[in-house]
């Protein structure tokens, strides 16, 4: 078994891109590999085959690998639920809520949790590529750190350092952090990978002998710009504009604990559909469709709706016949309220919501976590849906009488009377290409037959992203920190 780490100088510099790169370029060549995460901070989160949840981007690096996403993948995910504190998930289950500063002194005992899943997992595959979080140069989180270089001397693996070229200053950014760690890290640090280039690489390539001289190690490759690359992240919200006449115009608030905004993705690429992601202090604008997204903490999303002004916004767009929907946390808005009386999502109590459904939401103890299948009741079709749950919420009250979906024989979620609002539980509603044309066509997109195939999506850009480890990357460098000998074309690698 072999470990490679992929770290980088910033957040946002690249890592998952080329952990799920790697992992898609392995499994291709029949490479037994897994994706490896210790610890994410992320509210976009996946439900795992043994019935625990990790962050969503981990989950698409399972895909790569050809596997189902599984706890030990990501053993440490924090879930923000306030600007100090987080939901801790030890190995996929609830672990407790903890503060910033009790969860830096608590990572001494996570990291227990991090070597018992990586182990796990290294004795079910020949290959791990493990993922770092932030920077490893990060110098105030560096005692006790188990995201970065603290797993990888637990591990004893090599590390390979990403740098974003297209922010700037990407050589100091490496120079720098080669500077800021111990000698045994910068030891194990054996290699670059330059980022997100645009232009001539004969213009950087200057730059790159600068950098090998200047440190001592190569750089394993220079990635380019990729551009309409669309695919899972963990925190960054994208947008799309259709420049079709007659587009369906749809906009999602971006809530201060917004979760699982994948759940957009499909939407972003419907060459029928105008997402627009509105943040705070924006203008809201007219649309024919409001979707209320999921979210960590219910009751103070709704209150930053209340406070942005979106239910005078929501009534008026209702007035004029346009519809909402809402997902997960954006389903239990929609009703009378929300209550929360052990405080589970923060501060214990009670909020009045929207009032648009009659219903009313309880979070209760023992979050939901299941993938589900079942069938649209919109009345325009039966389409067939598939998805996840992921809540602590459980909702009643006359409005599921009219249920959105039947779920593996079960109702879920709920249609208004006037046919303007609805919602559900399920998250990845819109993947499966019959469910989001029949859900846009309720909400007034004509003509229908545009909705794209998520998933098969999720596996294009996955094979674009592995072509370019072939590409652009040193394979004899890569193959040599993996111990594979290089095969020739159509034979398998293997370990030495």
């Amino acid at each position: 078994m072999t470990t490679l780490m992929i770290q980088g100088t910033t957040s946002d510099a690249g890592k998952t891109t080329v952990v799920a790169a790697l992992c898609r370029w392995l499994a291709r060549q029949g490479v037994s590999v897994a994706p490896f995460k210790p610890q994410n901070m992320a509210l976009n989160s996946a439900v795992t085959v043994d019935g625990g949840e990790i962050g969503r981007s981990t989950a698409l690096q399972a895909l790569a690998c050809g596997l189902e996403p599984h706890s030990d993948m990501n053993p440490v995910l924090l879930k923000p639920q306030s600007d100090r504190g987080a939901q801790v998930i030890l190995r996929g289950r609830v672990h407790g809520n903890m503060d910033a500063l009790d969860y830096h002194a608590y990572k001494a005992e996570a990291m227990t949790s991090v070597m018992d899943a990586w182990r796990d997992l290294s004795a079910r595959y020949e290959v791990i590529i493990a993922e770092g979080a932030g920077s490893p140069a990060e110098i105030n989180l560096r005692t006790n750190d188990i995201a970065n270089m603290g797993f990888a001397e637990a591990a004893d693996c090599p590390v390979l350092l990403v740098g974003d070229i297209d922010k700037g200053g990407v050589f100091a950014q490496l120079v720098g952090t080669l500077e800021l760690i111990s000698d045994s890290e910068r030891a194990r640090t054996r290699g670059f990978i330059i980022n997100r280039f645009r232009g001539d690489i004969a213009l950087l390539e200057p730059g790159l002998d600068w950098l090998a001289e200047r440190t001592g190690k190569p750089v394993t490759g220079v990635l380019p710009y990729l551009h309409g690359l669309v695919i899972d992240a963990e925190d960054s919200v994208g947008t799309s504009g259709s420049s079709e006449v007659g587009a369906l115009n749809v906009i999602v608030p971006v809530l201060p604990r917004i979760s699982n905004h994948n759940d957009f993705d499909p939407l972003r690429l419907h060459p029928g559909v105008n997402l627009q992601f509105i943040g705070p202090d924006q203008p809201i604008p007219p649309a024919d469709l409001i979707i209320l997204p999921g979210s960590k903490s219910t009751r103070h999303d709704l209150q930053w709706l209340k406070f942005q002004g979106w239910p005078e916004a929501i009534r008026k767009h209702l007035r004029y016949g346009g519809k909402v929907l809402g997902l997960c946390g954006g389903f239990q808005m929609l009703g009378r309220e929300v209550l929360d009386p052990d405080g589970l999502e923060g501060e214990a109590g009670h909020t009045e919501a929207l009032g648009l459904l009659d219903m009313t939401t309880r979070m209760v103890a023992g979050k939901q976590l299941k993938d589900v299948a079942g069938v649209l009741c919109l009345g325009v079709g039966t389409s067939a849906l598939s998805g996840y749950e992921m809540h602590n919420g459980v909702t009643n009250g006359p409005a599921l009488e009219r249920p959105l979906a039947m779920l593996d024989g079960r109702p879920d979620g709920a249609i208004s009377e006037d046919d303007q609002v609805m919602g559900t539980y399920v998250h990845g509603i819109f993947d499966e290409p019959a469910a989001a044309s029949e859900i846009l066509q309720w909400a007034g997109l004509r003509p229908q037959g545009q909705a794209v195939d998520y998933n098969a999506h999720r596996l294009e850009q996955l094979d674009r992203l592995a072509d370019l480890v072939e590409d652009c990357l040193n394979i004899d460098l890569l193959n040599n920190l993996l111990g594979l000998t290089r095969k020739a074309p159509g034979e398998k690698n293997e370990q030495e």
